[in-house]
């Protein structure tokens, strides 16, 4: 599992692509934990579009992250060309409804950038491979 994140005033962007499963859960939860701070509120743009499988673990990191965002009280969690499966297990587990859905990266930036009036470009990338980090600045 490749977990890369990139930090932009008014949101983080994290990309996974791969297979996430319990160990990539425990990577990826970390990861959040790690990046939390790294927008206001914070804002969380998960593009999820290139992971080739994802098992019950995609449920725990997305409900970990909502539970926190609930618990310090706010926050946003937009998902990102979301497959039609993870569209139906969002539904099924009833965490569509705290999520946005959105089918750019692009876009999203853009479109949260035009909400606090700064330019798009990116503070820092974090880009995350087996057990070690490679920083990107």
């Amino acid at each position: 599992m490749r977990i890369e994140t990139i930090r932009y005033l008014p949101c983080t962007v994290v990309r996974a692509s791969g297979e996430l499963d319990h160990a990539g859960r425990v990577r990826f939860s970390a990861c959040i934990n790690e990046i939390w701070d790294w927008s206001d509120g914070p804002v969380l743009v998960f593009d999820l579009g290139d992971l080739d499988f994802f098992d019950s673990s995609i449920i725990g990191v997305l409900g970990m992250a909502m539970q926190r965002m609930e618990e310090q009280g706010g926050g946003r969690i937009i998902v990102v060309r979301p497959s039609e499966h993870l569209l139906s297990v969002l539904r099924l587990t009833d965490l569509l409804s705290h999520v946005e859905l959105r089918d750019s990266v692009e876009e999203t930036v853009a479109e949260l950038m035009t909400q606090t009036e700064r330019p798009p470009r990116p503070v820092a990338r974090l880009v995350m491979r087996g057990c070690g980090r490679e920083s990107h600045g």
